[in-house]
C-alpha cells in the first residue's frame, strides 16, 4: 500500500493541534499547517484582605472568633442590601463599655489562684491580642444585692447617728472589690469607674431598714457629705470616681438594699445639698440622674428642668426592664447639651445564649449607642454556680458574664460576648458615626482615636442575611446566619 507522507504528516499536526485545543483544518492541502499565536493565560487580580471580621453565633459554635475569610473592598456593583458607613456623620463621643463590679464578682474573683486570677484580669482589662478592652465599670457605694449581706460605710446601733460621719469607713469593701480595683487600675489606669448606691445608712431613713424607706429631709445635707467622703476616701486608696448617680432604682424599693426617692425629691437633694457640697468640696465627679428604667423618661427629665438642678447634673441614666431603649433619644433630643448613659441590664439564668446575643445586643450595644449613650454596661461581672453571693432578698437569677467554679477555673457566659463585641474594638474615646439600618440588620458604626472604622452588626432574622458593607464608594460582601453577630473593622 503506498503511503502519502504529505497526509500522514498532517494528521500528525491534527492530532497535536485538538490535543492543545487549537482548531485544525481537515483540508488535503499539502502544504505544512500555520499554527495560531498560543494566547498566554490571563492572571486573575489578587484581592487583598480590607476588613477583618470577628463572629458569634447563637448556636455557640463561633464565640468571638476572627475569620479567615478574605473581604476586600470593590467597586463592582451587585443587587445586595447595603449598610452604608459614613463618617462625615458624627454623633456621641463614647465613654466605654462594661460591667457592674459587685462585691459578689469581687469575692468569686478573688478566690481564684494567683496565676489564673491574673490571667483572667489581663483577658478583661488589658489590651492584648487575647484581651477584651473593657473601659468602664460601675461599683456600688457600700453593698448591692450582689453582695453576701446589705451594708453602708457608716452602719450605727438602733437609735444611733453619726452627723459628722466619724465612723465611715471603706473597710467592708477594702479586701473586695477595693483590693480587685487596685489591680484592674494598674493594668488599665484610665478606665472609668461610675459609683452608685442602693441605699443610704438605715439611721439616715425613715422606716431604719436597709429595704425600702426613703431618706429623710433633715439628712440630706449629711448624705451629701457621705458622697464627698466617699469620693475622697476612694481617691486616697488610688481609686477616682468619674461619675456618682444618687440612688440605683429610685423607684424600686422592694430589692435588698433598696430606696424609694421620687423625682422631686432627687432634683431636691441634687441642687441644695448634693451639688453644693461637690462645689465646696471642689470635687468634679459627674453627677448622673435617674439610674433606672426607660418607661419613666419624664423622671430624669423632671430634674433637668430644675433651672437650680440642671447646672449640676451631667445627664440621665438608664436600664431597660421596662420600656424601650428610645427613651435615650427622647430625653437627649429634649436636653442636648446632657449626657445619657446605659447603666445595666442582666442576663438571667433561665434564658438561652440565643435569646440573650440577639435581645441584649440589638438592645443593649447597638440600640444605646444608637440613641445616644455614651457607655453600655451589662449588670453582674461574676458569680458562683449558684448565682451567688447575693443578699436575702436579693437576685438570685442574676448570670454573670463570667461564672467561677472553682479557684482554677470559670466559663464565660453571654454577658461576656455582648461586651466583648464592642468593648475589643471599640475603646473609650471613639464616635459614633452614621449608618443606616437595612432590613434585619441592626448595626451601629464608630470611629476609633485610631482612625479605625469599626461596624457591629446583629441579624435578627431568622434566615441567613447577605449584606454589602459600603464605605467611600466601594463595597464587600459578607453574610450573617440567623441570629449572628459581627464586629467589622477597617482602616
Amino acid at each position: 500500500m503506498k503511503l502519502n507522507l504529505n497526509n500522514s504528516i498532517k494528521v500528525l499536526f491534527c492530532a497535536l493541534a485538538i490535543f492543545a485545543q487549537i482548531k485544525c483544518s481537515s483540508s488535503n492541502d499539502a502544504t505544512d499547517p500555520v499554527l495560531p499565536p498560543v494566547t498566554p493565560p490571563v492572571t486573575p487580580p489578587v484581592v487583598t484582605n480590607d476588613v477583618d471580621f470577628w463572629l458569634t453565633k447563637g448556636d455557640q459554635s463561633v464565640l468571638l472568633a476572627k475569620q479567615t475569610v478574605t473581604l476586600g473592598f470593590n467597586t463592582t456593583y451587585n443587587i445586595n442590601q447595603n449598610i452604608e458607613v459614613s463618617e462625615s456623620q458624627k454623633f456621641q463621643t463614647v465613654d466605654g463599655f462594661g460591667y457592674t463590679l459587685t462585691g459578689g464578682s469581687a469575692d468569686v474573683i478573688n478566690q481564684l489562684n494567683a496565676s489564673k486570677k491574673s490571667a483572667l484580669l489581663q483577658e478583661l482589662f488589658g489590651s492584648g491580642e487575647n484581651s477584651i478592652g473593657i473601659s468602664y465599670l460601675r461599683i456600688s457605694i457600700g453593698a448591692s444585692d450582689l453582695n453576701a449581706t446589705p451594708f453602708t460605710y457608716d452602719d450605727l446601733s438602733t437609735g444611733e447617728t453619726d452627723l459628722d460621719l466619724a465612723k465611715f469607713s471603706l473597710d467592708k469593701d477594702k479586701a473586695g472589690v477595693i483590693s480587685l480595683l487596685k489591680e484592674i487600675l494598674a493594668i488599665n489606669p484610665k478606665i472609668l469607674i461610675l459609683a452608685t448606691p442602693w441605699s443610704a445608712p438605715i439611721w439616715m431613713k425613715d422606716n431604719d431598714s436597709f429595704k425600702g424607706g426613703k431618706l429623710q429631709p433633715k439628712y440630706y445635707d449629711v448624705y451629701a457629705k457621705y458622697f464627698v467622703k466617699y469620693i475622697q476616701q476612694m481617691k486616697a486608696e488610688g481609686i477616682t470616681i468619674d461619675a456618682i448617680t444618687p440612688q440605683n432604682e429610685p423607684l424600686h424599693d422592694g430589692n435588698n438594699p433598696s430606696m424609694y426617692m421620687s423625682a422631686t425629691d432627687q432634683a431636691t437633694f441634687i441642687k441644695n445639698n448634693l451639688g453644693p457640697a461637690f462645689k465646696t468640696a471642689g470635687i468634679k465627679v459627674k453627677i448622673i440622674a435617674y439610674d433606672h428604667n426607660c418607661d419613666n423618661p419624664n423622671y430624669p427629665k423632671a430634674i433637668l428642668a430644675d433651672a437650680d438642678a440642671y447646672p449640676f447634673v451631667d445627664g440621665s441614666a438608664f436600664h431597660l426592664y421596662a420600656g424601650d431603649i428610645s427613651a435615650l433619644t427622647n430625653v437627649y433630643n429634649s436636653y442636648p447639651a446632657k449626657s445619657v448613659y446605659f447603666t445595666e441590664q442582666w442576663t438571667s439564668s433561665t434564658a438561652s445564649f440565643n435569646g440573650d446575643l440577639k435581645w441584649h445586643l440589638r438592645n443593649v450595644i447597638i440600640g444605646s449607642m444608637r440613641n445616644y449613650s455614651k457607655n453600655a454596661l451589662e449588670w453582674n461581672l461574676a458569680n458562683n454556680t449558684a448565682f451567688g453571693p447575693h443578699t436575702d432578698g436579693g437576685c438570685t437569677m442574676c448570670k454573670g458574664a463570667l461564672t467561677v467554679t472553682g479557684n482554677d477555673s470559670f466559663q464565660r457566659n453571654v454577658a461576656y460576648y455582648i461586651i466583648a463585641h464592642a468593648s475589643k474594638f471599640v475603646p473609650a474615646g471613639s464616635v459614633r458615626i452614621g449608618s443606616n439600618t437595612s432590613g434585619n440588620l441592626q448595626n451601629v458604626a464608630f470611629i476609633t482615636p485610631s482612625g479605625s472604622k469599626v461596624l457591629i452588626v446583629e441579624n435578627d432574622g431568622d434566615g441567613l442575611e447577605v449584606f454589602n458593607i459600603k464605605f467611600n464608594d466601594k463595597w464587600v460582601t459578607t453574610s450573617l446566619e440567623a441570629g449572628a453577630v459581627g464586629t467589622y473593622t477597617w482602616k
